[in-house]
């Protein structure tokens, strides 16, 4: 029997009886449409956090204190600070493959200045920070190598910090305070928006890391060291660079452990996505029992219709069916309910991921894969649970369905 001649006698079987053939399918939509918003929810979140990571900068590569012990107890990571300004400086000499290095001091501070006064944090940085978060200005200049050497009182406002000191000027040329301490305003950082974290990066000030350091740090040990390659392929040699040149300058044996920690984006991406991605399957197989479900339904229906159907069979089989015929002939009939409603499903399902992302403010997204793959387990749900009822129906003796009344 051709396969055109088996769809066809498959939908007009499945027309017979269009409401329990909607309900029928009820299962698959749901399931297809369920499924679809879930990975949906999941893959919006994925895609969030990897552009919140590169939203952090340019191949950057991090560096941060390491883990202490004492007694056999570890007081965890970034417990034993021993990073410099010299450690920074060292990687900038010796190093060779990368492109820029910062070392970034941490001043919480209370900042007076046009409109009134706002708190935030002050990062003292190296000239070459700007190249390794890849942070443009949107008025003004960034500070120079000049203005680090000279140590000059220096800074550019953060955009939520210009917002709330500024609400009404531009910000650059004014005078500002940070702990008493007057700093030229020589620039505005374009706006970089929330972290992965929900921080806000907007919310700093960024000055001459020489400046910050007498003026208003004074600590010896610094938070972090930030360095960037010219090239993500760059990335694993450079830290194993970074590693070489910290333990030299640390002084550390062979047998010593590192004291600090270098950690680049691919790191961090990994770090934050691991865990939407076992929320994402989580969702997808919450949702996929839907479509089991679905399934058992359609199974159940295909039963009653063999039942319904036994004289059909028996004259076909007396006319010259084989029950290879009979087999198929089922089969395409739940494959196709299962694929009708697949298609079904993938509508309502892209509708309800959209509806969400509108309505709730959830970053949702729905890629065609997802959708292929959604339909290619519905048919094969179609398939599987289609299968038992069709073998029953091939299996019937002729005469006997012939007699069934």
């Amino acid at each position: 029997m051709r396969a055109t001649t088996l769809v066809r006698l498959a939908a007009r079987s499945i027309r017979r009886n269009v409401m329990r053939t909607l309900l029928t399918m009820l299962g698959i939509i749901i399931g297809v449409a369920a499924v679809l918003v879930m990975v949906a929810v999941g893959e919006g979140a994925r895609s969030q956090i990897r552009r919140s990571i590169q939203n952090l900068g340019s191949n950057m590569i991090v560096i941060t204190p390491g883990a202490s012990q004492q007694g056999g107890v570890s007081h965890g990571a970034g417990s034993f600070n021993r990073l410099t300004v010299d450690d920074a400086i060292a990687l900038q000499r010796e190093s060779t493959l990368l492109s820029a290095v910062s070392p970034v001091i941490f001043a919480p501070a209370q900042i007076v200045g046009g409109a009134g006064n706002w708190r935030a944090v002050c990062y003292g940085v190296d000239a070459g920070y700007r190249e390794i978060r890849d942070w443009d200005v949107s008025s003004g200049r960034y500070f120079d190598a000049a203005d680090q050497r000279g140590m000059k009182k220096v800074c550019l406002l953060g955009a939520t910090v210009a917002k709330q000191l500024f609400p009404d000027a531009d910000p650059v040329g004014q005078t500002v305070r940070l702990r008493d301490v007057p700093f030229h305003v020589i620039g505005v950082l374009a706006a970089k928006g929330q972290n992965a974290q929900g921080a806000d990066q907007d919310d700093v000030v960024l000055a001459p890391y020489t400046t910050v350091r007498t003026r208003l740090a004074g600590r010896m040990f610094i938070a972090q060291i930030l360095a960037s390659t010219s090239s993500p392929g760059d990335l694993p040699a450079a830290q194993d660079e970074i590693a070489a040149i910290m333990r030299e300058a640390h002084g550390l044996a062979a047998w010593e452990a590192d004291d600090f920690q270098v950690r680049n984006q691919t790191d961090l991406a990994e770090t934050a996505s691991a865990t939407t991605e076992v929320m994402t399957l989580l969702l997808a197989a919450i949702a996929g029992i839907s479509l089991l479900v679905g399934g058992i339904g359609i199974m159940n229906i295909m039963l009653v219709s063999v039942t319904e159907r036994t004289r059909e069979i028996g004259i076909r089989m007396a006319v010259g069916a084989r029950g290879s015929d009979v087999l198929t002939q089922f089969l395409v009939e739940s494959t196709v309910l299962c694929l009708g409603g697949g298609v079904i499903g993938v509508g309502v399902g892209v509708a309800g991921a959209w509806i969400l992302g509108r309505t709730a403010g959830w970053a949702t997204e729905v890629q065609p894969q997802t959708m292929l793959l959604a339909l290619g387990f519905a048919a094969a749900v179609g398939i599987f649970f289609g299968y038992y009822p069709a073998r029953k129906a091939a299996a019937l003796d002729p005469i006997e369905a012939l007699r069934y009344e």
